[in-house]
């Protein structure tokens, strides 16, 4: 059989809904069209009782107690300006301290700008070379005034898993409420808001094989109650933490879809971890001057993120952009030319973090599709080197830092 091109091996920016969700979706768009809100009616009824089902099944797939913690909101980054914006609102009298860390999405890191505006004081807690934050530099950070701790789960680029569960003992050892974006990490890796001490989770559908459009927020009900202010107005939907209409075909989805990670994640782990692997060493068994990024076993299972010395990352993109769909970052950034801020914050040279590229494989990938994609980097990265007087006075052991360009 053929292989279809172009492969995309980019799920860390979306993923494809599967079939399996888009079946479970399409009743709901025509013969079960109810108003979650109408509970005066049948149709009212069957759509509530629909969006409440898909409710328990994302608490299921991240270990919460009360289906009614989980608050659906429009993706990730609603998600994540709800957890801080609201969790700063409404604690604001407490304290005006938050610690993050200086490698989360952008959803926080502008958030966390934005508060620093209105008056709160944010600490940036740097990583390590491997992408791991120390949780004993978080404790390090906490005054008698921080109201929140912010650290992502597992990192959109470099794929990196923190320490959640040691964190989440952090913050409650210190009374201060815990949020994890984890938006890459649902469906792909254990997550347990119980037992790691989480009080706020962000997550999104569209990462795990879910529509696009709709999100979740986690918020803690018990030990302790999490309150957050609204930062959307009117009608007082999802128990008055995020006003309007929940989308019943979008929720049927994002249920769905969770229960199909939560029955399969083990397996598929294991499988495109097996197939990440396989592409890595395809790549570094045929390319010389290759550097991992993130720490090399901490890391998603379906992640891969690594830098080509003397290549543009942007070069080796067009150079396979027709066939091959990979990143040189986060989706959310990729207008900007500047090198990724999350491989910076490594402490790698501009050069490399220049020349980063992200594959994220994905459920319905093939060993014949990392094969080609492997060998296709390969082609392409050996072509543009070639090309490079760079690498050539390189391999003639030339220092090209210490070299002088122009007279002075």
């Amino acid at each position: 059989m053929a292989l279809k091109l172009p492969i995309f091996m980019d799920s860390h920016s979306t993923t494809p809904v599967d079939p399996r969700v888009l079946e479970a979706m399409l009743p709901y768009f025509t013969e079960r069209f109810g108003h979650p809100g109408s509970r005066n009616h049948p149709f009212g009824w069957e759509a509530e009782k629909a969006v409440d089902e898909a409710r328990a099944k994302i608490a299921r797939l991240i270990g919460a107690r009360d289906p009614k913690e989980v608050v659906f909101t429009s993706g990730g980054t609603e998600s994540d300006n709800l957890a801080l914006k609201g969790a700063a609102e409404m604690y604001r009298e407490k304290g005006t301290h938050i610690v993050t860390t200086a490698i989360e999405h952008r959803a926080v890191l502008d958030v966390a700008r934005r508060l620093e505006k209105q008056g709160f004081a944010v600490t940036y807690v740097p990583v390590g070379h491997d992408g791991l934050v120390d949780p004993e530099a978080i404790r390090g950070a906490i005054t008698d005034k921080t109201i929140l701790i912010s650290v992502m789960f597992a990192n959109n680029e470099i794929g990196t898993l923190q320490p959640i569960a040691e964190i989440g003992k952090v913050a409650k050892e210190r009374g201060v409420l815990f949020h994890t974006d984890a938006t890459q990490a649902v469906g792909k890796v254990p997550v347990d808001v119980e037992a790691m001490g989480i009080d706020l989770l962000t997550c999104s559908a569209h990462k795990i094989y879910g529509p696009k459009g709709i999100g979740a927020l986690y918020v803690r009900r018990k030990n302790p109650r999490v309150r957050i202010a609204p930062i959307i107005d009117g009608g007082g939907h999802e128990r008055g933490a995020r006003s309007g209409t929940v989308p019943v075909p979008l929720a049927v989805g994002f249920g769905t879809a969770a229960e199909i990670c939560r029955e399969g994640m083990p397996e598929e782990a294991a499988r495109l971890a097996r197939l990440r692997d396989a592409l890595q060493d395809k790549i570094l068994s045929s390319v010389d001057e290759v550097y991992l990024n993130g720490h090399p076993e901490k890391r998603l299972p379906h992640n891969l993120n690594v830098s080509f010395a003397y290549v543009e990352g942007e070069s080796v993109l067009m150079g396979v952009n027709k066939e091959v769909a990979i990143s040189s970052g986060s989706a959310c950034t990729s207008a900007t030319l500047e090198p990724s801020y999350v491989i910076a914050a490594l402490g790698v040279d501009p050069e490399l973090a220049h020349s980063s590229i992200r594959f994220g494989l994905h459920r319905f990938n093939t060993e014949e599709e990392v094969e080609y994609v492997g060998g296709r980097i390969v082609e392409v990265v050996i072509r543009l080197r070639e090309m490079s007087p760079l690498y050539e006075l390189a391999k003639e052991g030339v220092d090209i830092k210490s070299m002088r360009w122009k007279a002075e």
